[in-house]
């Protein structure tokens, strides 16, 4: 009886591709393939000339004003392009926009999350429409009109809110309240909070609607609750989603400018209470400034929008970077 030798026979060396098979691959051999590949790589490309171009306008424009700036410009508290020599900083303005926008987040994420998986986990599809519907209608509501009723609506009834915090909360200095008009950073944050509510609302449901219905079936036949499927599966899927959700709701917030010029009432100082009248923001100062300054005053004015240019691309950068270092994020590389 003869015996069988078997031998293991090493896996066939794979043969590199080349730049034909490459192109062939991708589809970009059609007159129609490499028509769109060229236009999509010119519009990737057209879009990062025109950042560019921005970058080099603001910062040729600011370097003009703080040549001749006579204080620091990061750490002054003032803002005085009228003097001899001129006098402006940014100090107040960066921790008006930081503050606000930090508020605004801290209200509306948590809120928007949990209406998303409302509408997409335990809302019937009859009530779930017409809810979506409107928030739909909120995001495309002007930020003008978001400021009007801010004034006129949000303003006068926040007496009781802020009594309330100051009755309860004030010993921690951040809600203490002196009186007056409550045209505070917490306002603005409030007002931010409800202006950011339909994107990071609208993104975040798109991705909970993507979440696998296998598992969700899979966990919910193991004998998981409904909240428990919610945490280990649609949660975990779609926090990438989530967090890009954040950040487009936060460029909106540093950005806002209307809004917060009618609802605030800026003085150039830094006031620990949430509650109390004070700070500024990058936006709101421009808007409000930029019509009646000088040439020398428009060009300190566009330094401070170089600083607010430079902070939401240090945010968007920093998005991606956590979303980039968390592997077990869905799409994270794309």
């Amino acid at each position: 009886m003869e015996s069988t030798q078997i031998t293991d026979t090493p896996p066939p060396t794979p043969q590199p591709v080349s730049a034909e098979q490459k192109r062939a691959a991708r589809g970009a051999t059609r007159p129609g393939d490499r028509i769109f590949l060229g236009l999509s790589r010119g519009s990737g490309i057209f879009l990062l000339v025109i950042m560019a171009a921005i970058a080099v306008f603001l910062t040729y424009r600011a370097s003009l004003a703080i040549s001749k700036d006579d204080a620091n410009f990061l750490t002054t508290f003032e803002w005085n392009t009228g003097l001899v020599p001129p006098k402006f900083g940014i100090a107040v303005l960066a921790f008006g926009t930081v503050v606000s926008s930090i508020v605004a987040m801290v209200i509306a994420v948590p809120i928007a999350v949990a209406i998303a998986l409302f509408l997409t986990h335990y809302a019937p599809r009859k009530l779930s429409g017409p809810i979506s519907y409107v928030i739909d209608l909120l995001a495309a509501v002007p930020s003008i009109v978001y400021g009007l009723w801010g004034a006129l609506i949000l303003v006068p009834h926040m007496n009781g809110l802020f009594g309330w915090l100051d009755t309860y909360l004030g010993w921690t200095g951040i809600f203490s309240w002196q009186g007056g008009a409550p045209r505070s950073m917490l306002t603005v944050g409030i007002l931010l909070a409800i202006m950011i509510l339909p994107i990071v609302t609208n993104v975040s449901r798109e991705v909970f609607r993507q979440a696998p219905q296998m598992i969700e079936e899979a966990a919910l036949a193991l004998g998981a609750t409904r909240w428990e499927v919610i945490r280990m599966a649609v949660l975990p899927f779609g926090r990438s989603g989530v967090i890009s959700a954040s950040m487009l709701g936060l460029g909106r917030a540093l950005g806002e400018t209307m809004a917060v010029a009618t609802v605030l009432s800026p003085t150039f100082d830094i006031q620990s209470s949430l509650l109390d009248p004070g700070g500024g923001t990058f936006a709101q100062n421009i808007a409000s400034k930029f019509g009646e300054a000088t040439e020398f005053g428009r060009d300190a004015l566009i330094a401070s929008g170089l600083v607010l240019f430079v902070i939401t691309l240090l945010v968007n950068g920093a998005a991606r970077m956590i979303i980039a270092r968390r592997k077990e994020y869905s799409g994270a590389n794309a």
